[in-house]
């Protein structure tokens, strides 16, 4: 499709202390025990975008980030790795790499994407209207266990994890108004200029910004350079090119009985360009692409969503996880042993070279590679990464246990997370706390 892609890997996300270290950064944490970031890069292959600039926050995350690549996809994709400063934004990231960018369009996508939503529908759409931004809208998605139980303890009360109010044309093709995160307030107000302006626009609260963006090349680059302090694409980038579509469409139509929600349903006719004068030609048309609700699409920005997506990878959303399910809808790598009366639910994963002990219990939960895990224990909602060691009569619930961790005898975590190399001590009961390693 002559699309240029850019993943943005992120780096050492502070949202996902104690989760992310430097030896592990964000693009590498696992889902159903592969790193996030396998996710979106066989989800591009899918989509024979092969050529890929892979952007990583701080060198040595970068370092370890490019190691990995290296070792799963060198026969499969070209992959530049490119390293910029920690804390940059999505917008900063892509100015770091401007000089990279050559081709008429961009495909910017969020390397925490998890979701069966091809990106070339994304591509085809933003060919289609000759759009300067197309972005990706899915299903806000609902957090928590879909059965009984906990799931990391703050953000259980709240259906949806984050708000967008957006608002679309009537065909739901363009963008007319956005309104994210930390802008929102109980009441959300729309200057009545723009009401009159676009004269229909259906007002949704329920659909998620994605971060998978298709560019023209032209005009992100312009906004960067001129907007040297805009550091986010979906807060900063995306509301200034909708801002700038609405802006140079009411001029145009100041004296005009067209509305703009009539001259944008005209926008995809070929005789658009013939209709209307010069000023439209000139329009910033931003549009969207909104998923199929039967479509998967997650990300893993918060460790409520990291613990919301291992859960869905082996439950609603299988399709995604790579892997063969038995007839008790789970996973057990065929080195893993089970002591004498232990049970593995559905919706469980086991990775290689892990043993249990006898008369354990695992439910809706993903257990690492290697780990050593002893009797009468309890995991529920929950993930275990790699190499990790559990006590005897430990019970663990919607926590999220990081690799090399030692639980000792007895310990009760409730909606908790232990960072990497830890060691809890025995007997210890915890709820809604995390644990992190004292740096020597």
């Amino acid at each position: 499709m002559d699309f240029q892609v850019v993943v943005l890997a992120g780096g050492t996300s502070k949202k996902l202390v104690p989760l992310v270290s430097k030896e592990v950064p964000k693009a590498l944490l696992p889902v159903a025990n592969r790193p996030v970031l396998s996710y979106v890069l066989e989800l591009l292959e899918l989509s024979n975008l092969k050529d890929l600039i892979v952007v990583v926050e701080g060198e040595d995350a970068a370092l370890s980030v490019g190691g990995w690549i290296s070792g799963a996809y060198a026969d499969r994709l070209h992959v530049e790795v490119a390293a910029v400063p920690e804390d940059v934004g999505t917008a900063g990231a892509l100015r770091a790499i401007s000089h990279h960018l050559t081709a008429n369009d961009i495909l910017v996508v969020s390397g925490d994407i998890v979701s069966d939503v091809p990106p070339g529908a994304v591509a085809a759409a933003h060919r289609r209207h000759d759009a300067v931004v197309t972005a990706m809208l899915c299903s806000a998605p609902v957090s928590g266990p879909s059965e009984s139980g906990s799931s990391s303890g703050k953000d259980k009360s709240k259906k949806y994890g984050r708000y967008n109010i957006i608002g679309l044309d009537p065909t739901k093709q363009f963008l007319l108004y956005i309104a994210t995160g930390g802008e929102l307030e109980k009441d959300v107000r729309i200057q009545k200029s723009i009401l009159r302006a676009v004269g229909q626009m259906e007002i949704q609260s329920d659909l998620m910004d994605a971060h998978l963006y298709a560019f023209k090349r032209s005009v992100l680059q312009e906004v960067l350079d001129q907007k040297e302090t805009f550091q986010s694409l979906k807060q900063d980038v995306l509301p200034y090119l909708v801002r700038s579509q609405l802006v140079s469409l009411m001029r145009f139509l100041h004296d005009s009985s067209q509305v703009l929600s009539q001259t944008l349903a005209n926008a995809s006719t070929p005789s658009f360009h013939q209709q209307y004068s010069a000023p439209v030609r000139r329009t910033h048309k931003c549009c969207v692409y909104i998923a199929n609700n039967r479509n998967y699409c997650a990300r893993l920005n918060s460790i409520q969503a990291f613990s919301d997506i291992n859960r869905d990878v082996i439950g609603e959303a299988r399709n995604l996880s790579g892997y063969s399910f038995s007839a008790q809808n789970n996973i057990i790598h065929p080195s893993a042993e089970l002591g004498s009366k232990t049970t593995v639910g559905p919706h469980c994963m086991l990775g290689e070279g892990s043993q249990m002990g006898d008369k354990c219990s695992v439910k809706r939960s993903v257990i690492g590679r290697h780990c050593r895990i002893g009797s009468n224990v309890k995991v529920v909602n929950s993930v275990v990464m790699n190499h990790v060691t559990i006590g005897d009569g430990c019970s663990i619930q919607g926590s999220v246990i990081c690799s090399n961790v030692q639980l000792q005898e007895r310990v009760v975590l409730k909606d908790c997370q232990v960072g990497a190399g830890c060691v809890v001590n025995a007997n210890t009961e915890s709820k809604g706390e995390a644990f992190y390693r004292k740096e020597k």
